[in-house]
């Protein structure tokens, strides 16, 4: 039996100059006979990472004596074999045909676009239009857009449970991270070129995808999907309104009206008195806040972290799922927490946009936003304390705890932001820097996890262990997030640079003035103290510049694997192995770095052939 390698998943090499697509049939034929014979004795039980499937695809191009270019095209074929069986079981209804436009008509596609997407029925002049149409007469949802993003939050919704792709290996290869980290069943076909026009793929191959029909597999591979959905579903209106139960409205709760965009927070289905109702109005505006749009990753890591004690049963199968409303209410409470945090933090900021809409006192005026903030703050501890009959009240006393002391953490770690924000001394070193993220962010990491296993049975033995992989998770986290300023955010932040022209104690910023000297480090503190001739957004490409005269971007990568290292030596110890499992999986998966998303790629989202939930 082949065993994918370790538990844990170290930062993969680059595979950059190893993506070529062999243009000779023979070969690709060959790579795919030997990866199916290659993959015959790999452990399924085991998830499969980016960095095991690229030392398989290593270890088969050396036995075969292939070229080492062709390492991207061999983990496709391995990734394939490991996953054909399991996405073969899954129902056609069930699944999802990703493809690119890449593969249209390169003289201009005539097909129309209609409620359902591209209407290829009147057309067919390309593959886009065999594969489509084949696809959904066996019952398919497709997908054609150039944006894989949003693959994710389809999977989550539950509208789908495996994936069929066509897409040039440099897009599988972003792919990978997220589906293969999930634990999604996933195949795919690479094009033959990374060229965006004129390309093309074996058509064959793909036919055989799309129809792969077999019984369930004896071994089926762990994924987070079950959890994932399940919380996500607790903020759907009708589960949120039975776990929370609005005091207030009479009328229809909010909703969301579709998955791509959330919708605004104006946008409530209620009637003309509800809306006239002050009390119905500020209980509507919370809650729609509260079901906005974010990963739900604190509540999932409650829910995971319960159910890794348990067993792990969710893993495995949807019917493992045993989480009763006092477990979800509690990890609902998180997010309550989460929320409240982000609309204090925008009001404190200042800052335009969350979620890709405008912030809430944007909307609604300061006053009624810090207003939401503290109800939902009320709402959380409330979600815990009157669940002590039913969990005990030793267990929500703990738990409760556990909250006030994030609470606290958090408010310090932003108070101290905020101080140093209005000071007139804008230094900062890298250790102060990093002594806020470990409050502004560790707190709801721990708050989270030990939720979970406070749960699940008693939580001495993991305190100490929770606290500090919290820590070095947080801190990590914060500075990838750093970066997500200097690349745009299509969540939160439309604008790069925005935390420098704040004037926010970021790291590096406290990187920056460490290394630059002279009137370098001078033009910086005198950008961030305001006093610099401009003052606008023109600052931005300078700082950019500076910052890389500092190498601070590459410094701060370098901090990040450390603490990623750090939270790897403590998940190595974390007994049972469903726990320390899920400790990997969160590293890998909050320390994993998007690339920066095209502005053109979210239009294409409206072409999706299924009804979609808010992500």
């Amino acid at each position: 039996m082949v065993e994918a390698p370790a538990e844990k998943s170290k930062k993969p090499n680059p595979t950059a100059h190893l993506k070529t697509v062999p243009q000779e049939r023979e070969m690709r034929d060959r790579i795919r006979a030997e990866a199916f014979q290659f993959a015959k004795n790999i452990d399924r039980s085991k998830q499969l990472t980016k960095p095991a499937l690229q030392k398989l695809g290593e270890d088969l191009l050396k036995v075969t004596g292939l070229d080492s270019q062709y390492l991207g095209f061999t983990m496709v074929a391995i990734s394939n074999e490991f996953w054909r069986d399991q996405v073969s079981a899954i129902d056609f209804k069930r699944r999802l045909l990703l493809l690119p436009h890449c593969l249209k008509n390169a003289e201009g596609c005539p097909a129309d676009y209609d409620e359902f997407g591209l209407d290829c029925r009147k057309c067919g002049a390309c593959e886009v239009a065999d594969f489509k149409t084949k696809a959904e007469d066996l019952g398919y949802k497709v997908l054609v857009s150039e944006g894989t993003p949003i693959v994710l939050k389809i999977i989550v919704s539950g509208h789908v449970d495996a994936i069929v792709g066509v897409a040039c290996l440099n897009v599988l290869e972003k792919a990978i991270d997220k589906i293969l980290l999930a634990g999604i069943p996933c195949v795919a076909a690479p094009l033959l070129s990374s060229n965006c026009r004129s390309t093309s793929v074996d058509n064959d191959w793909v036919f055989d995808l799309i129809g792969l029909k077999t019984a369930p597999p004896e071994k089926v591979t762990k994924t987070y999907v079950h959890l994932m959905r399940a919380s996500n579903q607790m903020f759907e209106p009708a589960e949120l309104n039975k776990l929370a139960p609005r005091q207030r409205a009479k009328g229809p709760v909010a909703h969301h009206s579709n998955g791509v965009e959330p919708a605004k927070t104006h946008d409530w289905n209620r009637t003309p008195q509800s809306a006239e109702d002050p009390l119905t109005l500020h209980e509507n505006i919370a809650y729609d806040w509260l079901m906005q749009g974010g990963k739900r990753s604190r509540p999932f890591i409650t829910l995971a972290a319960y159910d890794a004690l348990k067993g792990g049963k969710a893993t495995l199968s949807a019917d493992g799922i045993d989480l009763s409303d006092s477990v979800k209410r509690s990890a609902l409470a998180i997010e309550t927490f989460h929320k409240a945090s982000l609309v204090h933090d925008d009001i404190e900021d200042d800052d335009t946009f969350r979620y890709g809409q405008e912030t809430l006192h944007r909307q609604f005026g300061i006053g009624t936003a810090i207003n939401v903030g503290d109800y939902l703050i009320g709402l959380g501890y409330r979600l815990v304390s009157r669940e002590r009959k039913t969990l005990g009240s030793d267990v929500a006393a703990d738990i409760l705890d556990k909250l006030a002391d994030a609470h606290l953490k958090l408010s310090e770690g932003q108070g101290a932001e905020l101080l140093w924000r209005d000071a007139k001394d804008k230094t900062i070193t890298a250790l102060d820097a990093m002594k806020i993220y470990a409050l502004k962010t560790s707190p709801a990491f721990e708050a989270a996890l030990y939720s979970g296993v406070r749960l699940a049975g008693p939580a001495d033995p993991y305190e100490k262990m929770i606290t500090d992989f919290s820590r070095h998770l947080g801190v990590a986290f914060q500075i990838l997030n750093d970066f997500k300023d200097w690349e745009g955010d299509r969540d939160n932040k439309l604008v790069a640079g925005q935390d420098i022209l704040a004037g926010r104690p970021t790291l590096l910023l406290a990187l920056a003035l460490d290394s630059l000297t002279g009137g370098d480090r001078e033009e910086l503190l005198a950008i961030v103290q305001g006093e610099h001739p401009k003052r606008d957004q023109d600052l931005v490409p300078r700082v950019r510049q500076l910052f890389r005269k500092a190498d601070v971007f590459e410094k701060a990568e370098k901090l990040v694997e450390k603490y990623r290292a750090r939270t790897e030596s403590i998940a190595d110890a974390v007994e049972p192995t469903e726990l320390r499992e899920l400790f990997y999986y969160l590293v890998d998966n909050v320390l994993q770095r998007d690339e920066p998303e095209a502005p053109e790629a979210m239009p294409a989202l409206v072409s999706l052939t299924l009804p979609l939930v808010h992500a």
